[in-house]
C-alpha cells in the first residue's frame, strides 16, 4: 500500500505542469506523509453536472492544472465526437487563485484538439460568459469559478452551445472521455493559437441589460452595493450607469477582487456575517436597498430596512417580488423554479394565467424550460432575461429589483409593502432552511439513510400526507437524491448539496391571511411552525 501510493504520487509528479503543485507534492513525498497523500490520491475529483469543484492542491482529488487539463481534453473529445470538429469554445474565469491559469490551459487544450478557443479579456462575471456563448455562436463554454465557496476552492463549470449548463447524459459522456486520458503527455497544448477577446463581448452584454428594464420606468432608488471581493463591481456599475440609476455606494472593503476574501468566513451573502459591512454602510448612508453579488456575480442578494435596522430578503421573497413585477409589466411566457423554492411562484403564475414549471435544483434545469420568461431558485439565483443569459444572472437581477424598488418609491411604498400585498392575496408563504455543514460526507449519507428507513409520519405536529423518495424520479422530474414530505400547510425537502459538503433541508409553511390586520399573527404562526419543523427534522435525521 505504501509503495503503491508513493509510486502513484511520483507518476503524477512527473506529469504535473505547475511548479507550485509540483513543489507541494514533492515535499509530501519526501516527508512520507501517507495520510495526506492518501487523501489526495484516494480518488479523483468527479466531473458531474456541476462540472468540477474542490480544494486547490496537488493530486487527482484536488483542483489543479493537471485535473483541469484532463477535464478540458475530455470536453474537447466529447465535442469532436458530437461533430463539432472546429467549433468555438469560449472561456471565462473569476479572480480566484489559479483561475487565469486554468483558463489558459483550457484554451491551449482546445486549440491543440483542433477547436477554436476564445478567452474573455479579464476576470468577469459568470453571466458574461453564459451570454458570450450564444452571442458568438460557440459550441461550448467554460467558466473557471468556485462561485461562493471558501477561498481554498476553485471549480470548472461547463456550458453547451445553447448557453445552458450541462445536464445528463452529457456529464457522464464527458466524464468517460476524461477517464480515457492516460497521460498528460498525450494532450497537445500549444503555447499560442487562441484568441483573447476584447471588450466587445462585454459591451454587447451590457447593451443587452437594457432589455431588462421597461422603457421610461422610474430609476430613482438608491443602493449600497457589495461585490463580496468578487468580479461583479465594474460590470454592475456600468449597467447601473447605462440604466440611469443613482450610482451605488460601494462597500469599499469588499469592492476589489481578492481571492483570499479577507472580510468574510465564506464569501456567500447567505452566510452569517457576510453582509455585516454592507449593513454598516447602509446605516451610514440610508439607501433604499442593499444589493450584493456573490464572487462570480451570478447570484444577487437584496436587503431592505425593516423597522430600525436592515435585514436580508430570502431568495424566495426576491423571486416572488421579481415575478410580481414582471406580471405587472405584462410579461408573457413560462415562470419556472426549482422544487426547493417557494410554491408562491406557482400561485402568482396561476393568478396571471401564465404557464408554470417546477424543475430539479439548479439552473441547468431551469434554463431548459420551454418558453421560459422568468426562472429562479431560493439560493439567490434569478434568470430575468433568458434570451440573453440562460443561467442565473446577478447583474440583470439587480437592475430589475432596483427598478421595482424605484417604482414602489414613486408610490411611497417599499418592497416589504409589496410582500405584504402578496401574502394577503395568496397566503403567507414563509420559507427557511436547515443546513448542516460537515467535514465527513458520511454524516450526510447516514442522515439520508435514516430518513429513508424511518420516514417521519408527522413534523411540527402536522401529519405527513405524502412522503416521496425522489431517487426514482416522478412523472415530471428525473431522478435525484432527495426526499420530499408534504404536510398539511407545509412542505419539507431534504437533499445533499451538489456543490458544498452540506445537508440541506428546505422548509415552507403556508398560512392563510384574510386581511392585512392578520399579517402579524400569520408571521408569528409561520415562525412557530418553521422552528418546530427544524427541531423535529433534526431529530428525525439524527443531525
Amino acid at each position: 500500500m505504501h509503495d503503491d501510493l508513493i509510486a502513484r504520487a511520483q507518476t503524477w509528479l512527473a506529469e504535473d505542469p505547475d511548479p507550485d503543485t509540483r513543489d507541494e507534492l514533492a515535499k509530501l513525498i519526501e516527508a512520507g506523509d501517507l495520510t495526506e497523500l492518501a487523501d489526495r490520491f484516494s480518488g479523483t475529483l468527479q466531473f458531474g453536472t456541476a462540472g468540477l469543484r474542490g480544494e486547490l492542491g496537488a493530486g487527482p482529488n484536488r483542483m489543479n492544472r493537471s485535473v483541469v487539463i484532463r477535464a478540458a481534453a475530455g470536453l474537447a473529445a466529447y465535442l469532436k465526437a458530437g461533430g463539432h470538429t472546429d467549433g468555438l469554445v469560449v472561456i471565462g474565469y473569476d479572480a480566484r487563485h489559479k483561475s487565469a491559469d486554468f483558463a489558459r490551459d483550457t484554451a491551449a487544450v482546445m486549440t491543440g484538439a483542433g477547436l477554436r478557443a476564445a478567452v474573455l479579456p479579464r476576470p468577469l462575471p459568470t453571466p458574461v460568459l453564459a451570454f458570450a456563448i450564444r452571442h458568438l455562436g460557440a459550441v461550448a463554454g467554460v467558466e473557471v469559478t468556485a462561485s461562493h465557496n471558501p477561498p481554498r476552492d476553485n471549480g470548472y463549470k461547463v456550458y453547451l452551445g445553447d448557453g445552458s449548463q450541462i445536464v445528463p447524459p452529457a456529464d457522464a459522456e464527458i466524464a468517460a472521455q476524461i477517464e480515457s486520458i492516460t497521460s498528460l503527455h498525450d494532450v497537445p497544448r500549444p503555447e499560442t493559437g487562441w484568441q483573447t477577446l476584447d471588450d466587445a463581448v462585454l459591451d454587447a452584454y451590457l447593451a443587452r441589460t437594457d432589455e431588462v428594464l421597461a422603457p421610461a420606468s422610474p430609476r430613482t432608488a438608491r443602493t449600497v452595493y457589495t461585490a463580496m471581493h468578487g468580479v461583479g463591481r465594474d460590470t454592475l456599475l456600468a449597467a447601473f450607469a447605462r440604466a440611469g440609476f443613482p450610482e451605488p455606494v460601494l462597500v469599499a472593503e469588499q469592492a476589489d477582487p481578492d481571492p483570499d476574501f479577507p472580510t468574510v468566513a465564506f464569501p456567500n451573502p447567505e452566510e452569517p456575517g457576510a453582509m455585516d459591512l454592507a449593513f454598516a454602510k447602509a446605516r451610514e448612508t440610508a439607501p433604499d436597498l442593499i444589493i450584493a453579488n456573490d464572487p462570480d456575480a451570478d447570484r444577487c442578494a437584496v436587503a431592505v430596512k425593516q423597522g430600525a435596522d436592515w435585514r436580508m430578503l430570502r431568495g424566495d421573497e426576491v423571486g416572488a417580488l421579481l415575478a410580481a413585477h414582471l406580471v405587472a409589466r405584462g410579461a408573457q411566457g413560462t415562470f419556472a423554479e426549482s422544487i426547493v423554492s417557494s410554491s408562491l411562484l406557482g400561485r402568482i403564475a396561476e393568478k396571471a394565467n401564465l404557464p408554470y414549471e417546477e424543475t430539479l435544483t439548479g439552473f441547468k434545469w431551469i434554463a431548459r424550460v420551454d418558453g421560459l420568461r422568468f426562472g429562479y431558485e431560493e439560493a439567490l439565483g434569478y434568470c430575468v432575461d433568458p434570451e440573453g443569459v440562460r443561467d442565473k444572472d446577478g447583474i440583470t437581477a439587480a437592475l430589475l429589483i432596483t427598478e421595482l424598488a424605484s417604482t414602489l418609491k414613486e408610490e411611497n411604498r417599499t418592497l416589504l409593502d409589496l410582500l405584504d400585498d402578496l401574502a394577503v392575496e395568496h397566503g403567507l408563504h414563509a420559507t427557511d432552511q436547515l443546513a448542516v455543514r460537515v467535514q465527513d460526507l458520511s454524516v450526510i449519507a447516514r442522515a439520508m439513510e435514516r430518513l429513508r428507513e424511518n420516514p417521519p409520519t408527522s413534523l411540527a405536529g402536522l401529519p405527513v400526507t405524502k412522503a416521496e423518495d425522489l431517487t426514482q424520479g416522478t412523472d415530471k422530474l428525473p431522478p435525484t437524491d432527495g426526499l420530499r414530505y408534504t404536510l398539511e400547510g407545509a412542505r419539507v425537502i431534504v437533499r445533499p448539496s451538489g456543490t458544498e459538503p452540506k445537508l440541506k433541508c428546505y422548509l415552507e409553511v403556508v398560512v392563510p391571511v384574510k386581511t392585512p390586520e392578520n399579517l402579524p399573527a400569520a408571521h408569528a404562526r409561520a415562525n412557530e411552525v418553521l422552528e418546530a419543523l427544524k427541531q423535529d427534522l433534526s431529530t428525525a435525521a439524527g443531525i
